[in-house]
């Protein structure tokens, strides 16, 4: 029992051993693998009563094809393409990036330049034989420099923020792994005000869309000439970078404690 007079246990999402009946809450951390099998995980989700985040939060932010609800309110996404399998996938100008829509940890993700065109329609058709919807965005360069932010939220407020140095080189491509994330430069930061005007719209969409502040949410954002853009809402498998800031755990478990 914890300071906040709360009982915790790790399980495993598909253990099939567990009651989660048992419990007065679940919360949902560091579900890495659920991509693997993306409709067990959401099925899962829905035979839980008392989960945090709720699974109709969990079945629309599994895929990023969440993005086009975004990019439809007018919020400041990064620009993508979208292409299922069998069908032809669009290629702009520039670096851009080719990566499954249902992926986590930068696996399936690949840079590509003017010059690797080939190669990139070689990595989206077997994304395409996997199954996977593939995602196209154009390369936002300010990431070489800056990296990308991440922004922590806890019950609506902001908690902490941690900056991600760049993961993809020139002609890079992870490919689809065993391994549950690619490795990570990572190191806490102050963000600046643009960075969490974005991060307000965010949450204020999320309120909107389900109703009510989630017990966690993560907004990444890479610096662009037109200011900051999310290049992911992360609301279901995120790690909360929770090392890099001396309180943020103890913010996470009063939001807990608050829930139940």
């Amino acid at each position: 029992m914890n300071a906040f007079g709360v009982t915790a246990s790790w399980h495993v999402w598909d253990d099939p051993q567990v009651g989660w009946e048992r419990f007065d809450l679940t919360v949902v951390r560091c579900t890495w693998d659920y991509t693997i099998d993306r409709s067990a995980f959401v099925a899962w989700a829905a035979g839980v009563d008392r989960l945090a985040n709720p699974p109709d939060v969990l079945a629309w932010n599994t895929d990023k094809t969440y993005l086009r609800d975004l990019s439809r309110a007018e919020l400041p996404v990064v620009p993508t393409s979208w292409s299922d399998p069998g069908e032809p996938v669009e290629l702009p100008a520039g670096d851009f990036v080719v990566k499954p829509s249902i992926g986590a940890g930068s696996n399936g993700v690949g840079r590509f330049g003017q010059d690797a065109r080939v190669a990139a329609h070689a990595h989206a058709t077997a994304l395409h034989e996997a199954g996977r919807t593939v995602m196209v965005q154009p390369y936002v360069d300010g990431v070489d420099t800056a990296g990308e932010t991440a922004l922590i939220y806890f019950d609506g407020a902001f908690s902490h923020a941690v900056r991600k140095a760049p993961m993809l080189a020139q002609s890079t491509v992870n490919d689809l792994s065993s391994e549950l994330f690619q490795p990570e430069r990572i190191t806490p930061t102050a963000p600046d005000p643009a960075e969490l005007a974005v991060g307000e719209q965010m949450l204020a969409y999320v309120r909107k869309r389900f109703g009510a502040d989630l017990l966690y949410t993560r907004v990444d954002v890479l610096p662009s000439p037109e200011g900051p853009v999310v290049i992911e809402l992360e609301l279901t498998e995120p790690s909360l970078f929770l090392l890099y800031d001396d309180t943020a755990a103890e913010r996470l478990a009063a939001a807990v404690s608050r829930r139940l």
